[in-house]
């Protein structure tokens, strides 16, 4: 069994080995998609194959469109030269239920990939030519938090980014340059509207887009490159719109026992591919079976009918609800939680965390009682019932092999979303003290204990990428077990910056707090333990 259009012809091969198929014409949705494209999507990785790509899959399996998605990657073009391409765009998605079942999906829904590079002739070409067509009518994005930064950890511009002001829209580098230059066509070819949908698991990510889009379109326009009209047209929803939405799914990276069971089944594409970049692909997905995806219903040029497949379409003040319970409350501080404390236990899964009585305490008092009080009700999904899923079925799940170590992954980039927009809300609420706040000054302290570089055991630590490591870390990693505080003056730097917590920690009035676990936690080898202990019962 080949991953390829031509394997897929015996489809005797597939079905008796369970795997679900297409039922549609992948030649004629690859035709409708190549003369009228209605949808591409930035970000070829496993968030997109195993949730965005899907929901098309199944409307297309139910006659309900006839077109499919044209993804383009602007990080890494490895992923679509070594695995959309070899394989005519197909991938398996692995669905790893609770019960321990599990549903195997051959996805064909993904039509066309390119890569966004200016250098490419044929790609850019493409891309001129389909962000001109006038039945585009979403770019949607799955690009990380990063992929929205012009600027680095200090403020500074990257150097991308500066070229790029400095040389105008014919060959830009950087990931948003090179979209506002594929903008910059569309407006030049009549002023086609467009909405631009960033997916990505960050709060208020459309604004975030718009935002990035806009600075381009100033700095273009002050240096003459650009027509003045271009800002008016990104900054009127009527011709361009920034949509927010609200994402949820968990896809780590794929797994050696869904590998052996494919391999089983007499699946030959079996093997990862590690890029230059360092990204994991494979020709399959492993995912949860829970998934989330709520947008504002903004769409200027109309918009595929993604509500047929499970999409919730509402209004901006909802999502905002919506996000800001999953973001800012009832799953990704709780994943956060985990993934520092534990990479410092020596914890490799999520579901093994769960077993853990402090660590599974620790997270559920900070979901229900830290974080549920400043939670507004979005009624369209109910947030203790949210948690509720999250903690017993999501997170415990035997099947899911996701690590901490991923989670960890540009955890200062995360913290001011996860952790800050919560003690914002405490500082603000004439009901409740900020100072009342335990365990999240706690995991704020586990973060800082991480940055040293050593488990709880005392063994080397290493440290999941994260793009302010190098600033932050030199302040603690000279600390040993057993030296006696105060430590503020290496604490400080680190509490005190608003980039990363979005509030000063100590203008807060919880910094000293912070540096009280801090000292606890580098006491002795075991003190994670012990302070864990001490604070979540």
């Amino acid at each position: 069994m080949k991953l390829n259009l031509k394997g897929l012809s015996d489809e005797k091969a597939w079905r008796d080995a369970l795997y679900n198929l297409p039922k549609f014409s992948i030649e004629k949705v690859k035709g409708n998609t190549k003369a009228y494209p209605n949808w591409v999507h930035f970000g070829a990785g496993n968030i997109f194959r195993a949730f965005i790509a899907n929901v098309q899959q199944n409307i297309l399996n139910e006659g309900k469109s006839d077109r499919g998605i044209v993804v383009a990657e602007g990080f890494d073009y490895e992923i679509i030269e070594n695995m959309n391409k070899p394989h005519d765009n197909l991938s398996v998605l692995v669905t790893l239920r609770a019960n321990g079942s599990i549903e195997k999906t051959v996805i064909a829904s993904i039509v066309e990939s390119l890569i966004v590079d200016t250098y490419s002739k044929e790609s850019w070409c493409r891309l001129k030519e389909i962000f001109t067509s006038p039945s585009l009518q979403m770019v949607s994005f799955t690009i990380t938090e990063k992929g929205y930064s012009l600027k680095d950890g200090r403020g500074g511009f990257l150097p991308a980014v500066i070229d790029d002001f400095n040389n105008g829209p014919q060959n830009p580098v950087s990931y948003i340059g090179k979209l506002v230059s594929l903008l910059y066509e569309r407006y030049m070819n009549g002023k086609i509207p467009l909405a631009l949908v960033s997916m990505d698991n960050m709060s208020h990510n459309g604004t975030k887009l718009l935002n990035a889009v806009s600075s381009f379109a100033k700095q273009w326009i002050e240096n003459g490159f650009i027509d003045n009209g271009f800002e008016a047209y990104v900054s009127d929803p009527k011709f361009v719109a920034f949509p927010w939405s609200m994402i949820d799914k968990i896809t780590p990276r794929p797994d050696p026992s869904v590998r052996e069971m494919l391999q089983k089944d007499g699946f030959e594409d079996i093997d990862d591919i590690v890029t230059s970049k360092n990204t994991y692909v494979a020709p399959f997905v492993n995912a949860e079976e829970s998934e989330y995806l709520v947008i504002e219903d903004l769409f200027p040029n109309g918009r595929p009918n993604l509500e047929e497949g499970g999409v919730i379409f509402t209004d901006r003040e909802t999502v905002d609800k919506v996000e800001k319970m999953k973001v800012c409350t009832c799953l990704n501080p709780l994943h956060t939680a985990l993934a520092i404390y534990g990479c410092l236990l020596g914890y490799t899964l999520i579901s093994k965390e769960m077993k853990d009585p402090e660590l599974r305490t620790l997270v559920e008092k900070i979901g229900y009682e830290e974080g549920l009080p400043v939670v507004v009700n979005p009624i369209i999904i109910d947030p203790k019932e949210f948690i509720d899923e999250v903690l017993q079925v999501r997170f415990p799940n035997p099947f899911m092999p996701d690590t901490p170590q991923r989670i960890a992954s540009d955890t200062s980039q995360k913290l001011g979303i996860r952790f800050g927009e919560t003690i914002k809300a405490y500082m603000t609420r004439e009901d409740l003290n900020v100072t009342d706040l335990k365990l999240i000054p706690l995991v704020i302290a586990g973060w800082c204990r991480y940055l040293i570089g050593l488990d709880d055991n005392g063994e080397k630590l290493e440290l999941s990428p994260d793009p302010l490591l190098e600033e932050v870390a030199p302040y603690v990693r000279d600390i040993s077990f057993g030296d006696k505080g105060p430590f503020h003056d290496k604490l400080k730097p680190i509490l005190s910056n608003t980039t990363i917590f979005s509030v000063n920690l100590y203008d807060a009035g919880i910094g000293e707090k912070v540096e009280i676990y801090f000292e606890e936690l580098v006491s002795k080898k075991g003190a994670v333990r012990d302070t864990l202990k001490k604070y979540v019962y």
